[in-house]
Order: C-alpha cells, then sequence, then structure tokens
C-alpha cells in the first residue's frame, strides 16, 4: 500500500519487460550490445550458447525465456502452496487439538483412534505435496528454462562487474542452487507453462 493507504497499481510488462521477481514491477529487458560490449560477457555468453543451445545475445528469445521463468516460478509457488498449505494447517491443528483436548480424553482407544487419523492425514497431504514438487521440480523442460535462466543470471553479472551499465540485482531473481541441469536431449516444442493445459 501507498502512503496515502491506495493499493499500488501493479503495471503489466511492456514491449521489452518481463517480471523479474513473483509479485515484483516490470523490469526492462538489457539489450543484448549492452552486454555484449563488455568482453568477458560476450565470451561467456558465446560459450552459453554452445553449452546450452540457446542465443543468448538475441534480445526476443532471452525476454521469452525470463518471461517463461517467471511462470514457472508462479507455478512452483501455486503447487507449493495447493498442498503445503494445508499440510501446515491440518499439521498444526492436530497438534494443537492434541494438546488442548485428545490428550486429556479417559479412553485411551480414543486417543489411539485420534492419533491414527491425524497421522493419517498428515502423511496423506506430505505425500501430495512431495509428489508435486517432485513432479515440478524434476520436469526436464522446466530445468533447461532454470538453467539458461541461471546462466544468463550469470552472464548479466558479468558484464556488470566489467562496467557494463546493468542495474543491480539484474535481472531481479535469485539463482536456483538445484533442479536446474540442462538437458539437450529434451524436445522442447512445448513451453513449461502449455502443460496442464488442453
Amino acid at each position: 500500500m501507498s502512503d496515502s493507504g491506495e493499493f499500488k497499481e501493479i503495471r503489466r510488462p511492456g514491449e521489452l519487460e518481463f517480471i523479474g521477481r513473483r509479485g515484483g514491477e516490470p523490469v526492462q529487458l538489457v539489450p543484448a550490445d549492452v552486454i555484449a560490449a563488455v568482453p568477458a560477457a560476450k565470451r561467456a555468453a558465446e560459450e552459453a550458447n554452445r553449452d546450452l543451445d540457446f542465443d543468448f545475445l538475441d534480445d526476443r528469445v532471452v525476454l521469452t525465456m525470463l518471461r517463461e521463468r517467471h511462470l514457472d516460478e508462479e507455478a512452483m509457488f501455486k503447487a507449493g502452496f495447493k498442498f503445503g498449505a494445508p499440510l501446515a494447517i491440518v499439521g498444526f491443528g492436530a497438534i494443537v487439538y492434541w494438546g488442548g483436548v485428545a490428550q486429556y480424553w479417559e479412553s485411551g482407544r480414543s486417543q489411539w483412534i485420534y492419533e491414527v487419523a491425524a497421522v493419517l492425514a498428515v502423511l496423506t497431504l506430505l505425500f501430495f505435496f512431495v509428489r508435486s514438487a517432485v513432479t515440478h521440480w524434476s520436469d526436464p523442460r522446466r530445468q533447461n528454462l532454470r538453467a539458461r535462466a541461471r546462466r544468463y543470471r550469470e552472464i548479466a553479472h558479468i558484464a556488470r562487474s566489467g562496467g557494463g551499465d546493468i542495474p543491480k540485482r539484474y535481472p531481479h531473481y535469485g539463482p536456483y542452487p538445484f533442479a536446474a541441469t540442462f538437458h539437450p536431449e529434451v524436445e522442447e516444442s512445448r513451453r513449461p507453462e502449455d502443460e496442464g493445459q488442453g
């Protein structure tokens, strides 16, 4: 919210913009010629082009990749929230109810039934949470996207360190510490955000 108490309107990305952080403002794409003007960054981009089968000095394909990376981040959040929130609520509720009510029941059989039901509910939600996370994180198309996004971030940092006019933290999202392995054998005719449609 702004100082006046009104909600801040988040504007949609313009022609050469992308959203670099979930829920953040659009970020202007740094043109490839700015990156290529730094020799070390240009060499890094050319090496990455060979390693990841992707042209890191083509503004249009880089912009598409960054927009898809944002959609991937949104999908990661939704996948985690879908089962993570119920898991946290049910788990917390089961503990609180045990501490406040169930442990004082006179019947040991009733307590045992409650414990079994609570554990089954938590384990069921945990199973769906883990399955959702593994499905999302292990998808090779998504991993290729993350690998390219991570490498682009490294190239941009090299360019900034070499004197390029690049904003701090550009492209404004964190690195992927895992699930960003490049799979050259993967058919990429479908984009990650297309999955589950149709």
